[in-house]
């Protein structure tokens, strides 16, 4: 014979069953061992059309395209006169210019050096971006406390922290470190405070029900899912930490790739200016894509 159950009875068994069940689909999502593969706007193939995927190397030489049309465009202004050779230097000259430093033993060091900083300063910013940006997303009293003096602080221009951390820390090493660190603190931060702050709140009781609580639920379920987010901030860090990489090696740097910059436009070395331009960029792209590869294996994993 069946019975009926009053509303609030039903209620609370329907609820009953979905704190059981939802623990369950939680585990069996996070414990396969099948890993998941990337979809979406995050897939390294999204966007890239079919006949070009069947091209070996298709998408790396689709991508080379704009590359090859400016490089061929600055040849043939370069060629025409339109500028002179010190407004803009054929591209020959510049990589003369480069070669002329390799041989002396200059381009390796200014290149070593500027990498050791934006890697040192961005991986002390991001970390420091992660652990404050999940304090202020999860506790609304640390938020609401402290957001408001980050905000103030993240529109201060780069430059501006330049006197200061010479006169704190002097013009060695530690200063420009400290300034790219704070360059890269600020994507993450925002990246990851934002992201936390929108959760979705069944995730998080379903992660309670298994006796989740305070770090570990952090590490084991919140973090997890935000990880497309907490990338785009590591992403727009790395980026930033190369562009306060110029405003550090201004701080009576004597090597690096802003020194060579600031220094040839001193001299009047507009070659050796734009090939520290072009180097930037170089490896601006390189440590993205990197970090693009690492990307893609924590969204298999955790996403």
């Amino acid at each position: 014979m069946s019975q009926t159950l009053p509303d609030d009875a039903r209620t609370r068994t329907e609820a009953g069953r979905f704190q059981e069940e939802a623990p369950a689909q939680v585990v069996g999502e996070r414990g396969s061992s099948a890993p998941r593969p990337v979809t979406g706007p995050e897939s390294p193939r999204a966007g890239v059309p079919a006949r070009v995927r069947r091209i070996p190397g298709g998408r790396f030489l689709l991508g080379a395209l704009v590359p090859i049309a400016l490089l061929g465009l600055w040849y043939g202004v370069a060629a025409a006169g339109v500028f002179s050779a010190v407004q803009l230097p054929a591209p020959q000259t510049v990589l003369s210019a480069g070669a002329e430093l390799f041989e002396r033993g200059e381009l390796y060091q200014h290149i070593a050096i500027s990498v050791q900083r934006v890697l040192i300063g961005f991986g002390i910013g991001a970390g420091l971006g992660l652990a404050l940006g999940s304090v202020l997303g999860l506790s609304k009293v640390a938020d609401t406390l402290l957001h408001p003096t980050i905000g103030a602080f993240r529109a201060v221009p780069s430059l501006a922290w330049v006197p200061l951390l010479i006169l704190w820390m002097g013009i060695y090493e530690d200063s420009k470190v400290t300034l790219i660190a704070i360059g890269a603190f600020f994507p993450v931060f925002t990246a990851v405070h934002s992201a936390l702050r929108h959760v979705d709140p069944h995730l998080v009781e379903a992660g309670r029900a298994f006796g989740y609580h305070g770090l570990r639920l952090l590490v084991t379920v919140q973090l997890p899912a935000v990880v497309p987010s907490v990338f785009s901030g590591l992403r727009l860090a790395l980026a930033q930490a190369w562009l306060f990489l110029v405003a550090a090696e201004l701080i009576a740097s004597s090597m690096g790739l802003g020194f060579l910059l600031t220094d040839s436009q001193n001299n009047g070395r507009t070659d050796r200016l734009l090939l520290a331009i072009i180097l930037l960029a170089v490896l601006g792209k390189l440590t993205d894509a990197l970090l693009g590869v690492v990307e893609r294996k924590a969204l298999k994993t955790w996403a």
